[in-house]
């Protein structure tokens, strides 16, 4: 996006003059004695056998200045997790992979359970939030970045722009989100263009000027996937369980940081990933999913900030996201036209039809249960309840390291401790 615009309350870092991938590394390499960088990857099994993954792999032998490296591992069985394993070996950095389905890490969700303390639903939001623990136990990094692992564009320039503005401790920031433009032949980025913004700005039109829905709205791309944050705001912010993470987290982000310590950086002229499917009659997969589990977390966000939300206002809310989507429409049709890209009035149509189906069923189950699913406890909270969780989650994780399939964990050498790691 070659512009140098400032809109909304959070500073824009923009792409600008030549590419300058080699001082952003060079300064990180420096920066990163002082401020060590962890990169968490949020990974199901299923990725291993894509090529995206193999991509950023491949891309991350070359960084130097990452500290560790954490996969959160999803949907793998034991001979799954010995592959990916093997998978990941080739990286030079310190890297763990955190077996979510494995039983030390089961055991240790138990005993959260068990403690009351809420551990959410299976998914990438309870995959961040535990590999969020196992950073915060080794105490061995001050930034952690995050991004998915779908990227198909993947590039060394993606990483360093995301960690710089956290990382640099001459900038001064504690919390920086990814844009780019979704572009390829067409225009990408449907639940962007035509459901989140055009829902934001429906919001502002019947509750009037509101500090959370003009946060949100003053980014580029909200529901982007990566982002990057000092240590202590893993300490202390929550995390949605489901599709409301990326809303969720800027939730937090927003209650729990100065706007001033906020960016967002534009890290990349082009980004491809895999596509979503509508699944216009499955309220439960594609993105007619992740539209209700976004607005349901833009209402219990609000409602938490004091909004009164009545069933009457959420009912309005529909008809005005319509006219606001279809003007959206019409705006990116022209925007397409002088680009010479594709554009499919009908697909786009078709699009805005399923998220305000999406809406209605976000907005009868809020008006059910206006609570819902209990966000992830924040790490500050499960320490205190469990004062020796962060060593029991540093061993789980350094014995799934050394474990085979068919064996016993290798023993440790005397006198290491599990906080220790390796």
């Amino acid at each position: 996006m070659a512009d140098f615009h400032q809109n909304g309350v959070v500073t824009v870092l923009h792409r600008l003059g030549r590419p300058n991938i080699e001082q952003l590394e060079i300064e990180l390499e420096r920066h990163a004695s002082e401020n060590p960088i962890a990169l968490v990857l949020p990974s199901l099994y299923a990725e291993l056998e894509r090529p995206a993954l193999k991509g950023i792999v491949d891309t991350l032998k070359h960084v130097r200045y990452l500290n560790e490296i954490v996969i959160s591992l999803d949907r793998a069985s034991a001979l799954e997790f010995r592959l990916a394993k093997q998978y990941f070996s080739v990286l030079p950095q310190r890297v763990r992979i955190i077996w979510n389905d494995g039983a030390r890490i089961q055991e240790i969700l138990k005993l959260l359970v068990s403690h009351e303390i809420d551990i959410g639903l299976p998914g990438k939001g309870r995959g961040c939030w535990t590999a969020f623990g196992y950073v915060l136990a080794r105490r061995q990094s001050k930034v952690i970045a995050l991004h998915d692992c779908d990227i198909l564009s993947y590039n060394r320039e993606y990483l360093a722009r995301l960690c710089y503005p956290i990382a640099n401790p001459n900038l001064g920031y504690e919390f920086c989100k990814g844009f780019y433009a979704r572009v390829t032949d067409r225009l990408h980025g449907r639940v962007t263009r035509l459901f989140i913004t055009p829902l934001l700005r429906s919001f502002q039109q019947l509750v009037g000027p509101q500090p959370l829905l003009t946060f949100l709205d003053s980014f580029r791309y909200p529901l982007a996937g990566e982002f990057a944050m000092v240590r202590d705001l893993a300490w202390i912010n929550r995390i949605p369980g489901d599709w409301g993470l990326e809303i969720g987290v800027l939730a937090e982000v927003h209650r729990n940081c100065a706007l001033r310590r906020i960016c967002q950086v534009d890290i990349a002229d082009a980004y491809e990933h895999k596509h979503q499917p509508l699944s216009a009659n499955n309220p439960e997969g594609g993105l007619l999913k992740m539209c209700v589990d976004i607005t349901k977390a833009l209402f219990r966000n609000l409602a938490s900030d004091g909004v009164v939300l009545s069933e009457s206002t959420l009912k309005t809310l529909r008809a005005t996201y319509l006219q606001a989507a279809q003007e959206a429409i019409s705006r990116y049709e022209n925007d397409a036209a002088i680009n010479s890209l594709k554009f499919d009035r009908h697909e786009e149509r078709t699009a805005v039809e399923v998220f305000l189906k999406g809406i209605k069923l976000a907005t009868d189950r809020f008006l059910e249960d206006p609570l819902g699913v209990p966000m992830i406890s924040n790490w500050s909270r499960v320490t205190a309840a469990v004062p020796d969780i962060f060593g029991r989650l540093i061993e789980a994780v350094e014995e799934d390291h050394e474990w085979e399939p068919g064996g016993e964990p290798k023993s440790r050498r005397p006198g290491k401790s599990a906080r220790e790691g390796s």
